[in-house]
């Protein structure tokens, strides 16, 4: 007997990732349509930056230039400063006399105080620091309303603008006040007569008066009142790393 003639079963089918690459694709034809398939659903590297920026991590608002911080800052400092003369003829206006009285000693002139236990002077001391308080928390007031992001080139002019209004003020009142030539004065008055003495700043520590209220009130203004930097804000799902180089 003779076995029946069976057909030959088909050759077995190459699968599509066994499939050889068409000639010329290159040797890296098939691995870059694997590799291609996985990073379908992957972002790129620096989709994940653009997308923070979006949301104000990378690319938020920081404000003006520091070119424009510094021109605002010497704008404050001059109108601060400016400020001084209206301090120095205040202070010429509050601050107390201090009483002279000239004599004629020996042929020669002498002035001296008419009250020697008096507090006149301290007083004229004082009326300075005060109203250099009271400007500088006026100027710090003002300089926040007007500009409430702040920043270090605006409270350096505040503080210089302070500094330099305080030695105005003072030259003012100097100025101002009775002439500093006190012989002379008695010599024009009279013998015996009392006259004012010239405004004088014994304690030179009150021109800080200005600058300091204006420095610590406008930190203090712009920590508890000014604008505060946006929280980073996240996308929902969970975080992808961006992909290895």
């Amino acid at each position: 007997m003779t076995a029946p003639l069976n057909p030959p079963p088909p050759p077995h089918e190459r699968s599509a990732q066994d499939s050889w690459p068409p000639p010329g694709a290159g040797p890296g034809a098939h691995g870059s349509e694997v590799h291609g398939s996985q990073a379908h659903g992957a972002q790129a590297p620096g989709s994940q930056q653009a997308e923070y920026a979006g949301h104000g991590w990378y690319g938020q608002d920081d404000g003006p230039g520091m070119r424009t911080e510094v021109r605002e800052a010497g704008v404050v400092a001059v109108a601060v400063a400016l400020g001084g003369v209206l301090l120095g003829v205040l202070w010429w206006w509050l601050a107390p006399h201090v009483p002279l009285v000239g004599d004629v000693v020996e042929g020669k002139w002498v002035v001296y105080l008419k009250d020697t236990e008096g507090e006149q002077a301290v007083g004229v001391d004082g009326t300075f620091t005060l109203l250099g308080l009271a400007f500088g928390v006026v100027s710090a007031l003002v300089v926040f309303l007007l500009r409430r992001r702040g920043g270090v080139p605006l409270v350096v002019g505040l503080a210089v603008g302070g500094l330099l209004g305080s030695l105005l003020a003072w030259r003012v009142g100097v100025w101002l006040g009775p002439a500093e030539d006190v012989v002379a004065h008695a010599r024009e008055v009279g013998r015996g007569v009392t006259f004012s003495a010239p405004l004088r700043l014994g304690a030179k520590g009150a021109l800080l008066a200005w600058p300091f209220a204006a420095l610590v009130l406008h930190l203090g203004l712009t920590a508890l009142f000014g604008p505060r930097d946006p929280e980073p804000e996240f996308g929902h799902g969970p975080y992808e790393a961006p992909p290895a180089a």
